[in-house]
């Protein structure tokens, strides 16, 4: 099994900036993938941003340019640097990883971002 664990949430303006982490235990050579989703209230879980085994990244549309993600394979460790943060980015965030032998899911409890205005 997999298990992982976010933190780095909290209250923050609009315009600041958080740092998210996500740190996984367990079966850590099963990871391929990696990525945050998040959802706001009422809303559908969207993803954020993924980062590939081999560091390939790509972003959902409302944070390119403002949000990074990032990887430490030695410490099985994802971040999302998140800047210029706006209220719409208000969410729980989750971390997400595809496993593989066998091919599976693994998500994480959440940690709660809230930007004011």
């Amino acid at each position: 099994q997999v298990q992982l664990v976010e933190s780095g949430g909290g209250l923050v303006q609009a315009g600041g900036s958080l740092r998210l982490s996500c740190a996984a235990s367990g079966s850590t050579f099963r990871i391929n993938a990696m990525a945050w989703y998040r959802q706001a209230p009422g809303k559908q879980r969207e993803l954020v941003a993924q980062i590939s085994g081999g560091g390939s990244t790509k972003y959902g549309d409302s944070v390119k340019g403002r949000f990074t993600i990032s990887r430490d394979n030695a410490k099985n460790t994802v971040y999302l640097q998140m800047n210029i943060l706006k209220p719409e980015d208000t969410a729980v965030y989750y971390c997400y990883a595809a496993l593989i032998i066998p091919t599976s899911d693994a998500w994480g409890q959440g940690t709660l971002v809230t930007v004011s205005s």
